[in-house]
């Protein structure tokens, strides 16, 4: 994913602008393998000590 300027005229985003480039960073860490990116991160969420959250599969959320 190369790092495009916006065209000219068109507002851009600070916070999507930096989720992409961690993204970016994370990425290039798992050598470009979707898997191996994956993998990291499940890893990293493990390690976080957060509650991870799950949804029943096939599970909508209604818009209001």
């Amino acid at each position: 994913m190369a790092d495009q300027e916006p065209e000219p005229g068109i507002w851009r985003d600070p916070i999507v602008a930096e989720v992409r480039q961690v993204r970016e960073a994370l990425y290039a860490e798992a050598g470009y393998d979707i898997h191996e990116f994956c993998r990291q991160l499940r890893e990293r969420q493990v390690k976080s000590g957060h509650v991870v959250v799950r949804r029943a599969p096939g599970s909508v959320i209604a818009s209001r």
